[in-house]
């Protein structure tokens, strides 16, 4: 008797596992209308509005068809948005690992570099991350890539999902929060820059900022770095260095 997948025999709720049919077009059904062509509308919708405003109702307006129309190609908006999801995934360029001369560090920097973009690029694909299993040919190909880096690391087997951790949860908080600072400069109308140089002056004559004011403003001169573009670039490759830097460090201790 075969096993069964989970509570009540249950599968993982995924559009990547479930098998559907390919929509056979009825003679109502708008010309021109196609799986990849809706995935591409809801990665529009997604940017310019975000997850919270996103509805089938307002992308179906987008596209000019009814919310019936675009359920006979997914059955859900979960469904729909696994695959927007999966789509942005593709857009990031993994490492070509036959490179003569390139070695894990380097790979793991591209592929760090390449993850942070997608987060920034598109802030809702931070909550879709932690909502679905990401079993899409694009997350796949990532992951694989991700893991055959981190195995040429020289880590042991045990070590490996706990450096793949380190790496690519430390990429996520950081993107997530940086995409999230320029969605609130976006809604607030101005620049990045302008923003954050708002921020310091109304900190300014507080009492209880001084301390902060005075660490941080030492600290930024240090860094250097003309904008907050820059200011955060150096930060990514100085944090990302300190995370290789503990794999060399903890690749030859003894495993536990």
């Amino acid at each position: 008797m075969a096993a069964k997948d989970g509570p009540a025999g249950k599968r993982p709720n995924s559009v990547w596992l479930t098998e559907r049919p390919a929509p056979r077009r009825k003679a109502e059904q708008p010309a021109g209308l196609g799986l990849d062509k809706i995935v591409a509308a809801t990665v529009r919708l997604l940017d310019a509005d975000g997850l919270a405003k996103f509805s089938m109702r307002r992308l179906a307006a987008g596209l000019g068809v009814t919310a019936m129309s675009v359920y006979w190609y997914v059955d859900t908006k979960d469904d729909l948005l696994e695959l927007a999801l999966d789509s942005v995934m593709g857009e990031m360029r993994l490492p070509d690992e036959s490179e003569a001369g390139q070695d894990w560090r380097a790979h793991l920097r591209a592929l760090a570099g390449e993850y942070r973009a997608l987060l920034t690029g598109h802030p809702w694909v931070a909550r879709l991350l932690g909502t679905y299993i990401n079993v899409g040919p694009h997350s796949i190909a990532f992951s694989d890539a991700s893991m055959r880096v981190m195995k040429g690391s020289g880590l042991s087997l045990e070590q490996i999902a706990g450096g793949l951790s380190a790496v690519f949860q430390f990429v996520y908080g950081f993107a997530t929060i940086e995409g999230l600072f320029n969605a609130r400069c976006a809604e607030a109308g101005m620049p990045v820059d302008e923003y954050f140089r708002q921020v310091m002056q109304a900190l300014q004559g507080r009492p209880e900022f001084t301390e902060l004011l005075e660490n941080s403003t030492e600290v930024m001169a240090a860094r250097g770095g003309a904008t907050m573009e820059d200011m955060r670039d150096r930060d990514f490759a100085f944090a990302l260095d300190l995370q290789i830097a503990g794999i060399e460090a903890m690749r030859d201790r003894p495993s536990h």
